[in-house]
């Protein structure tokens, strides 16, 4: 391993070891990342991406290897310790506290006072600033609390802007959020290189890399195992060097779907939030929503699923008109959903793959009135094979990958067969491979004749799933295009129509 410390500046890091106990997750790995480029750190779910990140930002300690920070020795002992230097970490999962105001939030650890008092004047009037270069649009003084999985992200982000880093990681900065914003953040990450910072860019989204990345690194197995110096990289060769085979990804047209109507929503609307939609939903079909970040998208799926109130309209399954006030009313009706942010509404990451996977049906699983941990581990496996999820069912989810943990969360509302399955963002942080296999698990599922509404932030996969795509803009249900109709100019053009 080499020790001798770098002349030059820049963030320099040679053969990072870590490892848990016998386990090895990152096998000496090497980085540079000069002032003003940014690198892409790619690689499938468990790589060693977020392993890499920590070393960095000081979240954990290195079992071996060495880091300088502008030809000075570099061992974070905390985050804290690591901003302090200069380098920040943008995570992929939100870490705001939501009962304090989105101010409060970005300036935590680092309030500004003034004659003794927090200076809220200057906090909320900087806040507005810096959020405004992301298009961010929130009020800085409104609690965190309720504000969509974008807004948050870009909150994240704002907060390590205004440390004034010289090094950045932005962790899947864009996996909750649209095409617009992603473009919003993606300008932010040029903007940054202009003024000299380093970013290290980790991203499923292998467009956003090409376009942005100097450099790029991809990890497999915790070893470095390709890196490109040369743009723009072949988003094949990327994929290859991910998953370890030639590997080619496309999306396959969906079976047709049939004639028979399972789900009928006439002039749903709820006051601030969505109004006149009404669509049909067929057995077999997959329908898509399109739409900015804030169309109302998710208002009208959790609606439908019973997790918000319904103020007008209807909505009908298998031709019978139904009223519920809660996710368990839709669920009897055959309506089930599956939410957005499976860490925070999804799965319980303290608990079994198995638990998790049992926790909505324990009542019917049980035998006079209790559920065994042996019937637990039978509904557990029944569910990997069938989902084709990889690890062990009898840990806690939090230790899987994110492809694994989203098909975990599949198989937990998949345990019954609902006539709707609502799947609100299916592949957010998920690699190339989680994807196809959630893909075809879909496809599957729409093939058998269940109705799959699937809302998402990604064009191509809202495009390549469905049979037909509703768009929403602003609250508004501005179209309804067939599969052939369904062109990126066109589903754009209806997103801004409002």
């Amino acid at each position: 391993m080499e020790t001798n410390a770098p002349s030059s500046t820049g963030l320099d890091c040679r053969g990072l070891v870590k490892n848990y106990g016998p386990i090895s997750v990152l096998k000496s790995v090497d980085l540079f990342l000069a002032p003003g480029t940014c690198v892409g750190l790619i690689g499938e779910n468990g790589a060693g991406k977020s392993t890499f990140n920590s070393l960095v930002a000081g979240v954990v300690a290195p079992s071996d290897g060495r880091m300088w920070l502008d030809g000075q020795p570099y061992e974070p002992h905390s985050p804290s310790d690591a901003i302090q230097r200069g380098v920040a970490l943008i995570h992929q999962e939100i870490r705001l506290l939501p009962g304090l105001s989105v101010a409060e939030n970005l300036f935590l650890g680092a309030l500004p006072m003034k004659a003794g008092r927090i200076d809220r004047r200057y906090m909320e009037e900087k806040a507005r600033a810096v959020l405004a270069t992301l298009g961010v649009r929130v009020d800085p003084r409104r609690p965190v609390l309720g504000l969509t999985m974008a807004v948050q992200q870009g909150i994240e982000i704002a907060k390590a802007i205004l440390r004034n880093p010289r090094y950045v990681i932005f962790d899947e900065p864009t996996a909750a959020v649209g095409e617009t914003e992603a473009e919003q953040i993606m300008a932010q990450v040029q903007k940054l290189k202009s003024e000299g910072v380093g970013v290290i860019y980790v991203s499923h989204r292998l467009d956003e890399v090409q376009e942005l990345a100097d450099e790029v690194v991809c990890l497999r197995d915790g070893h470095r195992v390709s890196r490109w110096t040369e743009r723009p990289v072949p988003k094949d060769e990327m994929i290859n060097a991910m998953v370890g085979r030639e590997f080619t990804f496309e999306h396959h047209p969906p079976s047709p779907s049939r004639d028979k109507v399972v789900l009928e929503v006439r002039g749903a609307g709820r006051s601030g939030a969505f109004e006149g939609v009404s669509f049909d939903l067929y057995e077999g079909e997959i329908l898509g929503l399109a739409g900015l970040i804030g169309a109302g998208r998710t208002d009208v799926v959790r609606a439908i699923a019973g997790a918000d109130r319904l103020d007008r309209g209807t909505i009908s399954v298998d031709g019978r008109d139904i009223q519920f006030r809660s996710p368990k009313g839709a669920m009897k009706a055959g309506i089930f959903m599956v939410p957005e942010d499976r860490k925070g509404q999804g799965l319980n990451l303290d608990r079994s793959a198995s638990e998790n996977i049992t926790l909505p049906w324990e009542k019917k699983l049980a035998k006079f009135g209790q559920i065994t941990g042996r019937r637990v581990a039978e509904v557990g496996e029944t569910q990997k094979d069938r989902f084709d999820i990889r690890g062990r069912m009898n840990l806690p989810v939090g230790s899987m990958s994110g492809g694994n943990q989203q098909k975990v969360l599949l198989a937990k509302w998949l345990v019954e067969e609902p006539r709707v399955l609502i799947v609100d963002e299916p592949t957010r942080g998920v690699d190339v491979g989680a994807k196809m296999a959630i893909y075809k698990i879909l496809r599957e599922l729409a093939s058998a004749g269940m109705g799959i509404i699937v809302v998402s932030s990604e064009l191509e996969e809202v495009l390549g799933l469905s049979h037909r795509i509703m768009v929403m803009s602003e609250g508004r249900q501005s179209g309804m295009l067939s599969r052939e109709e369904a062109i990126p100019e066109r589903v754009m053009s209806l997103a801004v129509s409002g």
